[in-house]
């Protein structure tokens, strides 16, 4: 194949490499804020992921570029396919990104020190997420190495399961506090969605991981 086709596969994946570090440092920031209780972290965090859906559309229109030059092999052909998927992907996590950073400023702004608690022990859902993060920029990276591929996906699988089982145990103990007559339900519902949409964060990078698997090896998309 030719080398400006290769120049042109590879800087498709280096901008996909790119965006996700982009998110792993926004949630990175956004933990870091949050463990703070700092208002101002959580807005630099957003502002991150700025602009960041022009970025995914200039790469579904290189892949278009892709397909019309150079016609690739079967097997690239299922990495340009495997791209299409991945921004799809990125996009949604960038939305529930912003939108978990955005209520979570709300939360803190409101300041109320009951929620604290709750608050401190979600953030195990955000450290585990950072690391699906790392192993997906390392699966994105290690691209031809089928069995560290495997065993990458796996790790982030794991921490996924971590991640549904945080949940439920401060789903327990919120559901446990609103029956409490003194409280506004409200506030611990709300917390309880917000937690929700952070938790997409992660399924969405084991979609990713799944996309990689199949520019590899092929299977189902």
């Amino acid at each position: 194949m030719l080398p400006q086709y290769h120049n042109a596969r590879h800087a498709v994946r280096d901008t996909v490499i790119d965006l996700v570090e982009n998110l792993k440092r926004a949630n990175e920031m956004a933990l870091e804020a949050i463990e703070k209780w700092d208002i101002k972290g959580l807005e630099e965090a957003r502002a991150q992921i700025k602009d960041f859906k022009t970025i995914t559309e200039k790469i579904d229109n290189d892949i278009v570029v892709i397909f019309a030059k150079f016609t690739p092999s079967a097997r690239d052909l299922r990495e340009m396919v495997s791209y299409f998927k991945i921004t799809s992907a990125l996009n949604r996590i960038q939305n529930n990104t912003n939108s978990y950073i955005k209520n979570m400023q709300t939360v803190l702004m409101e300041n109320n020190p009951d929620l604290r608690e709750f608050i401190d022990d979600s953030l195990r859902i955000n450290r585990c997420t950072i690391k699906a993060f790392e192993y997906t920029i390392e699966m994105l990276n290690t691209f031809e190495d089928d069995d560290k591929i495997k065993k990458l996906n796996s790790k982030i699988a794991v921490e996924q399961s971590k991640t549904e089982d945080i949940y439920s145990l401060l789903e327990k103990e919120i559901v446990q506090k609103m029956s409490d007559a003194d409280i506004n339900v409200q506030e611990y519902f709300n917390l309880l969605k917000y937690f929700r949409k952070n938790l997409k964060i992660i399924d969405r990078l084991e979609t990713i991981a799944q996309r990689v698997i199949f520019a590899r090896m092929g299977g189902k998309l």
